[in-house]
C-alpha cells in the first residue's frame, strides 16, 4: 500500500525549495544552513521533515544527492540526478533554479487543465447525483414496484445501488490509475496506446518533446554523461513510452549511431523535429538548439492542452446529454407502454 500512492512533494513545494535554497545559496548562505531556512519557511510539514532528514545525512557526511535520494522517495529522479551533477559542476544554485522554473511550468499546465475540465466534470457529478435522486423519489410517489426508468433500480435500495456503482467506478479508477503508473510496463502500453490517439496523442507528444528538449539541455549543459543524459531526459517526459524507449536509445547511440538516427528509431519524434536535431547535431550545438526550441515547444504543449480539454469537456458534456436523452426516451417509451397496456385492460401492466 505504501508504494501504491506516491509519497513524492507536490509541484509547488518542489518549486518553492529550488528557489528558496537557489536564492540562500546564491547569497553566500551555507548549505546546511540553507536547508534549514528552507524547510522552517515551507509551511509544508512533510517537506520540513524531509529537510531535517537531509540536513542530518549530509552532517554524518553524505552526499546531498544521496540524502535527497534517501528521503523517503519525497524527490523526484530528475531533482536527485540534476543535484548530483550540479554538486560536482558547483553550479547548484543555476541548475536549482532551473528546476524551480521546470515545476513551476509543469503546475501552470496542470492547473490550466484542471480549470477547463471542471465544468464539465461538475455536471457528470450532478448528473449521477440527479439520476440517483429521480430513482429514488419514483420508488417514493410509485408502487414501489415499477421500474420507470428500465434501470433495474426502484425506491432507496436501488439509489443505493446506483450511487455505489458509481462510487466504485470511480474509485476503481482511481486505484487501477495508482497501481498501473508504478509499472513502467503499463505505463508504456498505456501511454503508447493514447500516443495513436488523435488531440490526445498530439498533446501528449507535445508534452514529452517539450520536457525531453529542456532535460537534455540542462542535463549537457550541466556536464552529465550522455547515457546518463540521455536517460533522466527520456524519464523526464514522465511518458511511458518515452521512458521505456531510453534503453533502445542509448544502445544505438553506444554502437556508433547518431542522435537523430537512435530517436527516430523509436519512432515516438515527429520528422520536423528530428531534422531540427540533425542540423544542430552538424554543427555540435544540440543541448543550445533544444534549449532555444524549449520554451516554442512548451508553447505548443500548451496549445495542445486547450484543445485536449475543449475535447474531454465535449465527451464529458455529450455523454450526460446522451444518458439523460436515453432516460427520457425510456420514461416516455415505458408511459406509452403502460397506456397501451391499460387499453387492452392488462392490470398487470400497473
Amino acid at each position: 500500500m505504501r508504494m501504491m500512492f506516491s509519497r513524492r512533494l507536490p509541484l509547488s513545494t518542489l518549486a518553492r525549495l529550488c528557489r528558496s535554497l537557489a536564492t540562500l545559496l546564491d547569497s553566500g548562505v551555507t548549505l546546511l544552513k540553507a536547508l534549514s531556512v528552507a524547510g522552517s519557511k515551507s509551511g509544508d510539514f512533510r517537506l520540513s521533515k524531509r529537510l531535517e532528514e537531509v540536513s542530518t545525512a549530509v552532517k554524518r557526511g553524505e552526499e546531498l544527492h544521496v540524502a535527497f535520494r534517501n528521503a523517503d522517495g519525497a524527490f523526484p529522479r530528475l531533482f536527485i540526478e540534476l543535484v548530483q551533477i550540479a554538486e560536482g559542476t558547483g553550479h547548484l544554485p543555476e541548475v536549482l533554479r532551473s528546476l524551480a522554473e521546470h515545476y513551476d511550468n509543469l503546475l501552470r499546465l496542470k492547473k490550466a487543465f484542471l480549470a477547463q475540465i471542471a465544468w464539465p466534470v461538475f455536471q457528470l457529478v450532478v448528473a449521477v447525483f440527479v439520476i440517483g435522486f429521480v430513482i429514488w423519489l419514483l420508488g417514493q410517489i410509485g408502487d414501489g414496484k415499477t421500474d420507470t426508468l428500465g434501470l433495474g433500480l426502484i425506491g432507496a435500495s436501488g439509489a443505493t445501488i446506483w450511487f455505489g456503482t458509481a462510487a466504485a467506478i470511480a474509485g476503481g479508477g482511481v486505484l487501477i490509475y495508482q497501481v498501473g503508473k508504478q509499472s513502467l510496463r503499463w505505463r508504456r502500453s498505456v501511454d503508447a496506446l493514447l500516443l495513436g490517439v488523435p488531440v490526445v496523442g498530439k498533446c501528449l507528444q507535445n508534452f514529452a518533446l517539450a520536457r525531453f528538449s529542456w532535460a537534455f539541455a540542462l542535463t549537457q549543459n550541466a556536464g552529465m554523461d550522455m547515457r546518463n543524459s540521455l536517460m533522466a531526459s527520456l524519464n523526464a517526459t514522465e511518458n511511458g513510452a518515452y521512458a521505456a524507449a531510453a534503453p533502445q536509445v542509448w544502445a544505438e547511440v553506444s554502437a556508433g549511431a547518431e542522435l537523430t538516427e537512435s530517436l527516430a528509431a523509436t519512432k515516438l519524434f515527429p520528422a520536423e523535429y528530428l531534422s531540427m536535431v540533425d542540423v544542430a547535431e552538424a554543427s555540435g550545438s544540440v543541448p543550445e538548439m533544444l534549449d532555444r526550441i524549449s520554451p516554442d515547444l512548451e508553447a505548443d504543449a500548451r496549445r495542445s492542452l486547450t484543445t485536449l480539454s475543449a475535447a474531454v469537456g465535449w465527451l464529458v458534456w455529450s455523454i450526460v446529454a446522451a444518458f439523460i436523452v436515453w432516460l427520457i426516451f425510456s420514461m416516455v417509451f415505458r408511459y406509452l407502454g403502460m397506456l397501451d397496456a391499460a387499453a387492452r385492460g392488462d392490470l398487470n401492466a400497473f
